[in-house]
């Protein structure tokens, strides 16, 4: 009886440090820029041990009121056109992508901004089922104690956007030598085009595919209320 006492005190209390940090730090990245995230360290590793490339980490934090309205337009037709209107998941890409997974198939768009947000923020790579539970905890907490122009704001700035670039600030200096406010529409769908693997596609050498993908952003674009967000 000692050591099942012993483990439910041991499981209370790991429990309850866990709500404590996770809860603290979702409130304190409300506030604060997110100074580096999981994925950006793994890279480093990864780029330190491969002899053929150089360790690189580019990176550069601005606020939403820095960044042109076309950017968080681009990403929100481009990645989660019900970003505005859902809770933090798309229950019916959800089910497509579960029924087309039984078929075989895979399906994007399953995965919301603020889901893509936690994992870059919060997690590691990973398929695992703990990874998808906390996932889906994270993102319940992101969505209860973030406004949705802080998620967008911290979305823009971490995620990847090429190799070792990461954040549209960086992004739009790397491949328009201009900063974030002043990118335009087509360069905005653009970038947004590359987000599904931005380590194997660049703006600045678009293939065909990545072209219309380009043109099917911008077309969405068009067809999107104006989100409110960016210069």
């Amino acid at each position: 009886m000692k050591i099942i006492r012993w483990i439910w005190r041991v499981l209370w209390k790991t429990t309850l440090w866990f709500l404590g940090l996770s809860i603290g730090l979702v409130i304190v990245y409300r506030f604060i820029p997110v100074p580096i995230t999981p994925l950006m360290v793994i890279r480093v590793f990864e780029q330190a041990f491969d002899s053929e490339k150089d360790v690189r980490l580019t990176k550069d934090w601005v606020p939403i009121s820095e960044i042109s309205k076309n950017a968080p337009q681009a990403v929100i037709a481009a990645e989660d056109q019900k970003f505005l209107d859902h809770k933090g998941f798309d229950f019916e890409a959800m089910e497509k992508a579960w029924e087309n997974n039984k078929k075989g198939k895979r399906i994007k768009g399953a995965s919301t901004i603020t889901q893509q947000t936690v994992k870059n923020v919060f997690l590691w790579p990973s398929r695992s089922y703990i990874r998808k539970g906390l996932e889906a905890y994270f993102t319940v907490l992101v969505e209860l104690i973030w406004s949705k122009e802080r998620i967008i704001e911290v979305y823009l700035n971490v995620i990847e956007m090429g190799d070792g670039i990461y954040g549209i600030e960086a992004a739009a200096q790397s491949y328009y030598k201009k900063p974030a406010a002043k990118l335009n529409r087509s360069q905005a769908a653009m970038i947004a085009a590359v987000l599904p693997n931005p380590r194997r596609w660049t703006p600045t050498k678009p293939t065909g595919y990545i072209q219309s993908r380009q043109a099917w952003i911008l077309r969405q674009m068009n067809n999107l209320a104006p989100v409110g967000f960016g210069v």
